[in-house]
């Protein structure tokens, strides 16, 4: 770290000032015609075409200096074709409809009195997230469109890529006349500015962790401000009895290993006794050629003996890895006995042409997401229409799933009199 970094990052209250700052900004951005606000994601995402080769060179110093593993690198891998796509979320968040002064309900009194309550904006969020440099421009982009400020903290490994897509968002509020303190990144890596971030209640409005476990265990807990998060994306994908073989392979190879390091990947594969026979051995080989490892119950390695047998602890983990936990299962409600046990409230999918049996599953499935015939990978923002997202959450106030431009908006009541008082 260079000096002038070791200096920042020991400069006190540093997230108070940029808090403040945002707090500031946050009612311009709240106040202004939708149009600045889309001009300003167009804007950004123009700026992150046209300076990709400093994002990749940035982000060519982050992946020099990581040590971690496959997956996680992966994460924090930026290409052409992963910029671009940062570029396309932002403006199809442009294209979205605002969601700030929607009047969610309205209705009279006998009195007369005239009552609405109206989405506005949170206020100041705060980012914290690992590994995924996107995840930057996606909260950013998020943020302006709903009329809220944001302040971003990267981890280490991130430092350089997230400071490049940040210049990035600054240019679009430039251009478009809003304040660039509406989105503020950490001044360094220091970990004491997330703890100055949970500590800032009053001038952070809410917080949103976006990374292992751990990092999200320990804002939970230290948190004084509200916090929207999961721990984990302890996803399972359930092939029915009744399932499309064919289906049922495509679908467990996309959802295991298209990108096995994020949340939505599945980690523990649920199979009925009765199509497992036949089934199973061509879904091993299937992962097998794409790298995947296995950890199985008994059942499974009966029927595909050189699988690693599989602990208590394995169908508890969130591999976020080429790792696959196997259980089979006999029906619908011993799959769901095993999700309650083992699941994390994220994403669950069953596989079936049995429309009953499928019905029976989403009903009885606890999570934020549940899916018929799909990939768990969909559970994204983006591909649930959103643009983007600025996390999951698996809890049960406020938002749950996806948390895209309507999840970033709270409410107030307008009240419309004709000079009535109270008697």
């Amino acid at each position: 770290m260079s000096a002038s970094m070791q200096a920042e990052v020991t400069r006190p209250g540093a997230i108070e000032a940029i808090a403040r700052a945002a707090r500031v900004a946050s009612r311009t951005l709240a106040q202004s015609p939708t149009a600045i606000r889309d001009k300003a994601l167009w804007a950004a995402a123009a700026a992150l075409r046209e300076t990709q080769d400093d994002i990749l060179a940035a982000n060519a110093k982050d992946l020099d200096a990581f040590t971690g593993t496959p997956a996680f690198r992966d994460r924090l891998t930026l290409t052409p074709e992963r910029i671009q796509a940062m570029a396309a979320g932002l403006e199809d968040m442009a294209d979205l409809p605002d969601p700030v002064g929607r009047i969610l309900t309205e209705w009279s009194r006998p009195n007369g009195l005239k009552i609405r309550r109206v989405a506005t904006p949170v206020g100041v969020l705060g980012v914290i997230y690992e590994s995924r440099p996107n995840v930057g421009a996606d909260a950013a982009g998020l943020c302006i469109k709903s009329g809220n400020a944001v302040i971003l903290r990267g981890g280490s490994e991130s430092f350089h890529s997230a400071r490049a897509i940040h210049a990035a968002m600054t240019a679009g509020l430039r251009a478009a006349g809003l304040p660039e303190e509406a989105v503020q990144v950490a001044p360094g890596t220091d970990r004491k500015y997330v703890a100055e971030m949970l500590a800032a209640a009053g001038l952070i409005d809410l917080i949103i962790p976006r990374g292992g476990r751990s990092l999200v265990e320990r804002v939970q807990n230290e948190a004084r401000v509200p916090v929207l998060a999961h721990a984990e994306g302890l996803c399972h994908t359930y092939i029915h009895a009744a399932a499309d073989p064919k289906m049922a392979r495509s679908i467990i190879a996309n959802a295991k290993m298209r990108r096995p390091g994020i949340c939505g990947a599945t980690e523990t594969l649920l199979i009925d006794a009765a199509i497992a026979p036949s089934l199973l051995p061509l879904i091993v080989s299937d992962l097998k050629e794409l790298g995947c490892d296995f950890r199985a119950d008994e059942r499974a390695r009966a029927i595909v003996p050189d699988l690693k047998p599989a602990t208590a602890q394995d169908f508890a983990t969130e591999w976020l890895d080429a790792t696959l936990s196997i259980a089979t299962v006999d029906g619908v409600d011993s799959a769901l006995e095993h999700i309650a046990r083992y699941g994390s409230g994220h994403t669950e999918a069953i596989i079936t042409s049995d429309e009953v049996a499928a019905t029976r599953f989403l009903n009885g499935t606890d999570s934020a997401v549940v899916m018929w015939n799909a990939s768990t990978q969909f559970c994204d923002g983006g591909e649930f229409g959103f643009g983007a997202e600025i996390g999951i959450a698996t809890g049960r106030v406020h938002a749950r799933g996806p948390v895209g431009l309507e999840q970033l908006t709270t409410f107030r009541y307008e009240v419309f009199g004709s000079g009535q008082t109270r008697p």
